[in-house]
């Protein structure tokens, strides 16, 4: 995979220019909604890279992100060493989020005795009670980190990192990134990301 990179412009832009740049930004915006950096921004608007899946040989570890849950625990990515972790970032005022809500309780609903663990992080809600609004509209009962300032998001930097939100990071039993998903996801896809991964046994 190719390393991320960053552009400039200059300071002086054209109306016209400006105009292209806006009607950019809101067709990108219309596949999830945040931004990463430029170039990750260019990858996750390409429908073939939106779906990422790594062979074993490929992976690397993932950060050991951590904090306090909605619920005020203390909790740990590597509190599932061993497990399947299917890391989804999402923010209470996504409507991407709350379209693909439903299709990640469901799956970890049926996953979980699998050996497959659903972890949340919750970014940019100013209040943990928005976020456990969210929660209970859409009956999700896996855990999900507060990250109102996305420092754990940061933590991904220089592996796989999340450019859009929402976006869904899946971890093998070693700890790795296995998978990735720039966009709200369907039932049928968010399988396809978890099954291979479950079979590598």
């Amino acid at each position: 995979m190719p390393p991320f990179s960053t552009t400039s412009s200059g300071p002086r832009i054209s109306r016209r220019a400006a105009l292209v740049g806006t009607a950019l930004a809101v067709a990108f915006a219309a596949s999830g909604c945040g931004q990463g950096d430029p170039a990750s921004e260019s990858a996750a608007s390409s429908a073939d890279q939106q779906l990422t899946h790594l062979d074993p040989a490929e992976r690397k570890a993932a950060s050991d992100i951590s904090g306090e849950t909605l619920t005020g625990e203390g909790l740990a990515l590597s509190d599932f060493r061993g497990k399947i972790v299917v890391i989804n970032v999402w923010g209470s005022w996504c409507a991407p989020c709350r379209a693909e809500a439903p299709h990640l309780q469901e799956v970890y609903a049926d996953l979980r005795d699998q050996g497959v663990v659903f972890l949340g992080i919750n970014t940019r809600d100013a209040t943990r009670e928005a976020a456990r609004s969210f929660e209970e509209t859409f009956n999700v009962t896996y855990p999900s980190l507060f990250d109102p300032d996305g420092r754990q998001l940061l933590k991904f930097k220089g592996t796989l990192p999340p450019s859009s939100i929402p976006t869904t990071l899946v971890i093998d039993r070693e700890g790795r990134i296995a998978a990735r998903a720039l966009k709200a996801l369907s039932e049928a896809e968010l399988r396809s990301l978890i099954d291979p991964v479950v079979k590598e046994g």
